[in-house]
């Protein structure tokens, strides 16, 4: 596959991962699919962090658009251009990289709940992980399953972050070798 035809796959797939990371963090304020806990602040911290806002989308979202660019025949597609898709594509990586570690402290940390009548964080610092023994999260009492809410959506951030991170340290390879190589895009081919 040449230089071209991978940035511009690589920029193609990296919009709906950057879709689905927004999602899942605005998704995310909103614990037990209503709006007073977030008004009254009764939601995660690492949901405040906006990682999967900030990192795994928009720091994802500008370089995907760069990089599907640099595949195209004009302007962007010669070595400069390629050159440019690798400080973009380091963009993206720290974006993902970002989301990535916000999404771990998400799942190793735990939601924020009530527990009897107390809001806090209960498997945070707890030796025994919550993600193992699903005994413990009866713990949470509100938001309604909270707990697998959490779980599913950070755990989503985490593959997206992932596969975003694979997919732009992909492209600053590809656009190293573009860039010495040349983008060996084809004439006829948009």
């Amino acid at each position: 596959m040449c230089t071209g035809k991978c940035s511009r796959f690589i920029g193609a797939s990296l919009y709906p991962l950057a879709f689905i990371s927004i999602v899942c963090n605005i998704i995310l304020f909103f614990p037990g699919w209503e709006t007073k806990y977030a008004k009254d602040g009764y939601i995660t911290e690492e949901v405040k962090y906006m990682g999967g806002l900030v990192g795994g989308g928009i720091m994802v979202l500008v370089p995907a658009f760069h990089i599907q660019l640099t595949g195209q025949r004009g302007c962007c597609a010669n070595r400069c251009g390629m050159f440019l898709s690798i400080l973009f594509a380091a963009v993206g990586v720290a974006g993902a990289l970002y989301s990535f570690v916000v999404a771990v402290l998400g799942l190793i940390n735990g939601p924020y709940c009530k527990v009897l009548l107390i809001w806090s964080t209960p498997f945070k610092d707890n030796q025994d992980s919550y993600l193992n023994n699903r005994n413990l999260w009866s713990w949470c009492t509100e938001p309604k399953n909270v707990v697998e809410f959490n779980v599913g959506l950070f755990g989503t951030l985490l593959v997206t972050s992932s596969l975003q991170l694979v997919l732009c340290a992909i492209q600053m390879i590809n656009g190293l070798f573009g860039c010495l190589c040349g983008t060996c895009v084809e004439k006829g081919v948009v």
